[in-house]
């Protein structure tokens, strides 16, 4: 069997939900279950109607009313007897909000469920009026189980044998579960999510737990590309990458799955298939295990704008005990997570997201080093094959010579598939495409 997962743009109206179902209908066969994310931008109007509810006092749910029940009306159908209910339970909700003036973590992820769980039984009443006999079913119907760390909250290990016993015998029966994404329900009942990549976090611990020949995450690209296409017109979909470069992928700004989200299949060995709803036929790209043998050097280049480099230099003793413990307990005290770390004996270079305010951070370093803040960096990396490391950097450091720039940073990864550098926010898009045509376009 297979698990096909679609985000909320491929669901978000009526042509889109019959679009997806034209493509799960072609893989009968391959007995799905398919994971659904909330239909658009659903999500963002529940928040918008809670802090509605909350600082005015107001319960307006008409957008998104309007939006399930014509989808409901433009593909022909009658309510199933469950979205009506739904929206009703939202309205009392909102109103208790607006009663107590409170929204706890806990209300939050009991308030959102209601876009998944809207989606999914629209899409499977719609399934089922074209022949496909489906059956909507919330995460927790499903199996899934999990801590009590409302809007971050992690999956329980005991979801692992309940997925595949709540799943298995309707499979058996040709029914195909239509499962929410990003939500479950912890061992007293109430309603959690899964947080950052919660949705493709659902398909891939239901294709683990249920041993799948592979989870597809359909998106609306041709899959892995060796480069952003709005930087790069000649960027073209990668075959395969592994689990790791995948993850170094999507850390560093290409739009790929969440590393958390690729565990359940990293830990099972499933293949991942990133795949384009608007253009099915397209083979997509496989994540893998084990690397396969590969035409170049580079996998992808990737770039991630508007971060700042920290420069810190000891003005201690040469070898100083402990100064680099100093400074990222120092970053730890403000909670800063870090990026890119380049270092030796007496200092270091590291990059932040640029949204941070970093006086008191430096005034709390000044102590024990000279402290230089320099905004309006990009991160440019390379993912590449760990075996021709040297020939990577020799290429790409001539692309920046023929280009006159200057390399402000250097770091290549504990993982080795990656190598990343600092060059001015205005002159990443340059690099990308120069590196681009080096390492990729003369093979064509």
């Amino acid at each position: 069997m297979i698990v096909m997962k679609f985000g909320g743009s491929s669901v978000a109206n009526a042509e889109r939900i019959r679009h997806v179902a034209g493509i799960v209908k072609s893989q009968t066969a391959e007995k799905p279950v398919l994971v659904l994310s909330a239909m658009g931008d659903t999500t963002d109007h529940l928040l918008a109607a809670a802090e509605l509810a909350l600082t005015d006092g107001k319960v307006s749910v008409g957008a998104i009313e309007e939006l399930h029940r014509n989808t409901l009306r433009d593909l022909g159908l009658e309510d199933p007897g469950e979205v009506e209910p739904l929206l009703a339970e939202l309205s009392s909700l909102l109103t208790g909000i607006s009663l107590i003036k409170e929204l706890s973590g806990k209300t939050k992820d009991y308030l959102v469920s209601f876009g998944e769980r809207l989606s999914v039984r629209i899409a499977a009443a719609y399934l089922n009026s074209i022949g496909v006999k489906a059956r909507a079913m919330d995460a927790w119907d499903a199996g899934f189980l999990s801590d009590a760390n409302f809007t971050a909250a992690e999956i329980d290990p005991e979801s692992w044998d309940r997925i595949p016993k709540a799943l298995t015998p309707l499979l058996e029966q040709g029914v195909l579960p239509v499962v929410t994404g990003f939500i479950a329900k912890n061992r007293q009942g109430n309603i959690t999510t899964l947080g950052r990549g919660g949705s493709d976090l659902s398909a891939t611990m239901i294709a683990a737990a249920m041993q799948a020949a592979e989870v597809q995450v359909w998106k609306d690209v041709d899959g892995i590309l060796t480069a952003d296409p709005r930087l790069v017109k000649a960027a073209k979909p990668v075959e395969t990458v592994t689990y790791e470069e995948a993850a170094e992928l999507a850390y560093f700004g290409a739009q790929v799955l969440h590393p958390r989200a690729m565990q359940p299949c990293i830990r099972t060995g499933t293949t991942v298939r990133v795949k384009n709803s608007y253009n099915p036929g397209a083979p997509g790209t496989r994540i893998i295990g084990t690397p396969e043998k590969k035409a170049g050097p580079v996998r992808a280049i990737t770039s991630r704008k508007n971060v700042t480099l920290v420069d810190i230099v000891s003005t201690r003793m040469l070898g100083q005990y402990g100064f680099l413990a100093e400074v990222f307990a120092a970053f730890a005290a403000h909670k800063l997570s870090v990026d890119m770390v380049a270092s030796s004996e007496v200092s270091i270079s590291l990059t932040l997201d640029a949204v941070h305010d970093l006086g008191k951070l430096k005034k709390d370093l000044s102590r024990i080093a000279d402290v230089e803040i320099k905004a309006g960096k990009a991160i440019v990396t390379i993912i590449g094959d760990v075996r021709r490391s040297s020939e990577i950097l020799q290429r790409a450091f001539a692309v920046c010579v023929l280009l006159g720039l200057q390399v402000q940073m250097v770091s290549q990864g504990a993982s080795k598939v990656n190598i990343s550098f600092i060059v001015d926010d205005i002159q990443a898009g340059e690099v990308v495409t120069a590196l681009h045509r080096c390492f990729f376009e003369p093979l064509e």
